[in-house]
């Protein structure tokens, strides 16, 4: 079975989206953290911030890459529901660690933010739908 229709028979909430929307708003999202985590990565280059900074930065960049695997590669919804709360997790994490510095960036994180809230809800509750 390929990875449309697997997840095309998952069980999902009456007000989940439409699944073109996700490459729309993932592009939109994509360009916000390329510019902000960017600076980011400048900045802690540059000696702008502690080195430590970066760290949420570079874990949510991880944890958000591999969702796309995990979910779709594996077909595994519960360590997708895990690995999205970690996503969650490490953007709260970097917006509160980088707004003493440059609170743009925080600021500029808040549709990623918005976005990543729904999408862990639509998760756990796709995750609980299908157990």
């Amino acid at each position: 079975m390929n990875t449309y229709n697997w997840y095309s028979q998952l069980i999902k909430p009456t007000w989940s989206p439409p699944s073109w929307i996700f490459g729309p708003v993932w592009t939109v999202l994509y360009i916000l953290i390329l510019v902000s985590f960017g600076k980011v990565f400048m900045m802690a280059w540059q000696k702008g911030i502690p080195l430590i900074i970066i760290l949420p930065f570079v874990l949510n960049l991880i944890f958000n890459f591999s969702f796309t695997p995990i979910q779709f590669g594996l077909k595994n919804n519960f360590l997708a529901a895990i690995d999205i709360l970690l996503v969650l997790g490490t953007l709260i994490w970097a917006m509160i660690a980088i707004y003493p510095y440059a609170k743009w960036i925080t600021y500029i994180q808040v549709p990623y933010l918005l976005w990543v809230t729904f999408a862990t809800i639509l998760q756990l509750t796709i995750t609980y739908l299908n157990r």
